[in-house]
């Protein structure tokens, strides 16, 4: 399972999530500027998620901070804010980022399977597509139940099982390459992005949470599923360009509105 781990902070360490994408800019400011601009066109309902506006003077820890834009949406808004990432990079970014806008965070590089914080000492942990790609999700958790005081939230995505990201990626790893018989687990696991990613069913969600008092799950269409935006770090072709071109959108979000690769949770211990 370490070696898996390693695999892991390997792969986020070549790029943190969407750097080569979206950090783009004649100077620092205006290239992590544009990041965020683009982080929540696209992903819009983060802003209600997280709850950024109602972060002020709680103790909040984000596990995985990746480029830092939520990070420092949350320092804007006044939380006593801690910050993990498996890798140096990340950890490196939001620093870097932080002090560019003049703002604090107690930041390090860490592991959400052996957090080391006390018990019962966050108001509010918050994760954005981190943990399903650490090898022992429910661990985890665990933690995250763990450091949370009582009546503590935790705001997490993990990625959803039955999505168009992942049946599009069993038509062109499956059924195209003549492997009909491949699971969406062993899709998620070796092609979406790091080795070993996970996606979990809404039942399975419930279940990694069954220790807190109160559990809501909601599963989102995303732009990866509707091939509306770039398809990530791993994704191109000609071919993913003339499916961005015809792909039925209307229908999908008429027809499968909870078909949707992000499984946002909102659990209160």
């Amino acid at each position: 399972m370490e070696d898996e781990k390693v695999a892991v902070r390997d792969f986020w360490n070549e790029a943190s999530c969407g750097e080569d994408l979206y950090l783009k800019g004649d100077n620092d400011i205006m290239a992590y500027t544009n990041q965020a601009l683009k982080r929540y066109e696209l992903e819009p309902y983060i802003i209600q998620f997280a709850d950024f506006e109602g972060s002020s003077k709680k103790k909040i820890l984000e596990i995985g901070v990746g480029l830092g834009a939520d990070h420092q949406r949350f320092a804007e808004a006044g939380a006593d804010l801690y910050g993990i990432d498996l890798t140096e990079r990340a950890i490196g970014n939001t620093k870097k980022r932080l002090k560019i806008f003049n703002l604090f965070s107690e930041l390090a590089i860490g592991d959400a399977e052996n957090l080391s914080f006390e018990n019962n000492y966050f108001d509010v942990v918050y994760s954005w597509g981190v943990i399903h790609h650490s090898p022992n999700t429910q661990q985890a958790v665990n933690q995250i139940y763990r450091i949370l005081k009582n009546c503590g939230v935790a705001r997490i995505m993990i990625y959803h099982k039955w999505s168009f990201v992942g049946y599009m990626l069993w038509l062109r790893y499956g059924l195209f390459r003549l492997k009909p018989f491949m699971s969406l687990s062993e899709i998620y696991s070796q092609y979406l992005e790091s080795p070993g990613t996970k996606a979990y069913t809404v039942k399975e969600g419930y279940e990694l949470f069954k220790n807190f008092s109160s559990v809501k799950i909601e599963t989102i269409l995303t732009h990866g599923d509707l091939l509306s935006s770039e398809a990530g770090q791993r994704h191109e072709g000609k071919l993913l360009s003339i499916a961005r071109k015809v792909f039925p959108r209307k229908l999908i979000k008429f027809f499968f509105p909870k078909h949707g690769l992000f499984m946002l949770i909102v659990a209160t211990k």
